[in-house]
């Protein structure tokens, strides 16, 4: 047991606490396992969690890895006086709610007439030069996306284009592959991870 365990131990903190604390500590190392086991720990509990915040139940799977990546993107900043467990739920809160805020926005067409107590309204936009910028800016990161898909390790761009150019689901994937569920779900993660670097690094040119 480290000494960051036995304080832990000490402080009434649970097993399972102790556990991640340990993970976390060995994922900041450098151990890439230590980042699987955490993983394999709160996937299946995770997906109740957010699951009752998001019915479609067919982009939890997403939901869930982009969670995953946003906590170990950011995990040098976990302080390790709170419970692992309660951090994560948080990213999970706010990553759903941050969902549902978008689909919402998405779902609202400026080209379809708005329903009030007065009638119909429809939404004039005169000044067309931000859509025009708007649809600029679109195309560019559209464009960086691809080059950046297009750079990945084959294995990663075959899951990536099927998950997200052809909609296809983890099981569909995985079948179409032949392989395990569990590797298809690795490598869309490590797919994801790399876009997010290449994107991260582009980011001032869109």
């Amino acid at each position: 047991m480290s000494s960051k365990e036995s304080e832990q131990a000490q402080n009434g903190a649970s097993e399972s606490s102790i556990q991640d604390a340990a993970y976390v500590e060995q994922a900041l190392g450098g151990d890439e396992s230590a980042y699987k086991k955490l993983m394999q720990k709160y996937e299946r509990p995770l997906y109740f969690f957010v699951q009752k915040m998001i019915k479609n139940r067919d982009i939890i799977p997403d939901l869930l890895q982009e969670i995953f990546m946003k906590a170990f993107n950011n995990l040098s900043t976990y302080n390790t006086n709170y419970a692992f467990s309660t951090w994560l739920y948080r990213i999970a809160t706010n990553h759903s709610i941050d969902y549902l805020r978008k689909k919402k926005l998405q779902t609202f067409s400026i080209d379809q007439p708005v329903s009030t107590k007065d009638g119909e309204m429809q939404i004039e936009l005169p000044d067309n030069s931000f859509e025009a910028d708007q649809e600029v800016i679109q195309k560019q990161r559209k464009k960086i996306v691809e080059e950046a898909i297009e750079n990945l390790p084959e294995k990663y761009k075959a899951v990536i284009q099927m998950r997200h150019m052809e909609e296809k689901s983890y099981q569909e994937i995985a079948e179409i592959l032949d392989l395990p569920l569990g590797t298809v779900k690795a490598h869309i993660f490590r797919a994801r991870e790399l876009l997010y670097k290449y994107l991260k690094e582009k980011k001032g040119t869109f």
